[in-house]
């Protein structure tokens, strides 16, 4: 502890430049200058949550003609269009446990044959695997020990953003009042329980939903602890937050550019070097700069589908993405959901059947095969 309050210390009157260059000094050493990303496509497998924060676009009442929960067929339509355009891996995006706060989620998943959202989850990421050359990748939340063993034999890997472990964004009138799937420990103890069952995990920050730069640090520590116990976080992602029409937190003032920079700098330094450091690419114009602090990773890009999570910023083209990339120094290469020191190690991290499926999308690096920049078809 007394080590994490010197370094918290140090960033703290570290000017943004020298904490920039210090970063990307680590990066270089346990990354080179190679940056990936993950072609994908984006399923919504609904939009309907039991919790109401702030900032959320993505998330509907079940009254809103545009609330779904997607069948399977829309699913399987969804992924045989980004196998059309290379995508590798498939991202299961949905709402936090819908059917705990409402009845109609409730009956509607019964009519599939279901009481739980995670377990007809589960039987999508089978017909995916099934049915596609995808790999799933699955994004619940917060999820239970049976939870995270219905999903693991048929996803790659999973996530949730544990955003910040401020307790007090929770109280009312902040972003996560009345939001019980954003209690810190729930999330917490989901890192934990994939960490002990062994699951490829991505985790990372919201920045600018009114946490302190102290709680941002306390939140990468966090992250880095759970990751010292348990080996099992293979990407952080420094997420800002976007102001759109109709949320709450609207008028609140997004994140700057040095703010940005700053934070990922700092997460480069706190986090373990394996830790893979990502940044969205497509919530800010200037994001090639994001590359002098430090990231190695710019997650998953689309060419099929929109973020779901901000409509309003498109996704760059992979091709011009590259040729900055070029520009900059860097090389781009495309990546699997599963980084390769999880593919190294996959009889503890994969089920035989989804290491079976990486392993003929694999390179002798762990990298992805096939890898073009512009869609083909």
């Amino acid at each position: 502890m007394n080590e994490e309050v010197g370094i918290s210390a140090e960033l703290n009157h570290m000017p943004t430049q020298e904490l920039m260059v210090q970063a990307a000094e680590v990066r270089d050493i346990a990354w080179g200058r190679r940056v990936t990303y993950s072609r994908k496509v984006f399923v919504p497998l609904t939009n309907m949550c039991r919790d109401s924060c702030g900032y959320c676009t993505f998330v509907k009442h079940p009254s809103d003609p545009a609330a779904q929960i997607m069948t399977p067929d829309q699913v399987l339509s969804e992924a045989r269009r980004g196998e059309r355009w290379g995508c590798k891996e498939l991202l299961f995006s949905l709402g936090e446990k819908p059917e705990m706060r409402y009845g109609i989620v409730k009956k509607e998943l019964a009519r599939l044959g279901y009481k739980r959202m995670t377990d007809y989850l589960a039987d999508m990421c089978a017909l995916v695997l099934a049915e596609t050359t995808l790999l799933p990748h699955v994004n619940a939340g917060t999820l239970a020990e049976d939870e995270i063993d219905r999903l693991k034999p048929v996803s790659a890997s999973m996530g949730m953003m544990l955003e910040t472990i401020s307790r007090r964004l929770g109280r009312e009138g902040m972003p996560h009042h009345a939001c019980p799937d954003k209690t810190p420990r729930q999330r917490l103890r989901t890192l934990e329980r994939t960490g002990e069952k062994k699951v490829p995990f991505t985790t990372g920050l919201l920045i600018g939903i009114g946490e302190t730069w102290e709680e941002r640090i306390e939140t990468l520590h966090a992250i880095n602890d759970v990751h010292v116990c348990y080996g099992h976080i293979q990407e952080v992602i420094i997420q800002n937050f976007q102001s759109k029409p109709d949320i709450a937190m609207v008028n609140c003032p997004e994140p700057s550019l040095d703010d940005i920079l700053r934070t990922i700098a700092a997460a480069r330094l706190i986090l373990a070097p394996e830790i893979s450091l990502q940044a969205p690419p497509n919530l800010d114009h200037r994001h090639i700069s994001y590359l002098n602090a430090g990231i190695n990773d710019w997650g998953g890009i689309s060419p099929v589908t929109i973020d779901f999570i901000n409509p309003q910023h498109e996704w760059p083209e992979i091709a011009k993405l590259g040729e900055n990339c070029q520009t900059a120094g860097f090389e781009l290469t495309e990546r699997l959901p599963v980084y390769p020191r999880f593919i190294q190690k996959r009889s503890v991290y994969l089920h035989p059947r989804v290491s079976e499926c990486i392993f003929t999308m694999a390179r002798a690096d762990g990298l992805a095969t096939n890898q073009f920049m512009d869609a083909v078809k």
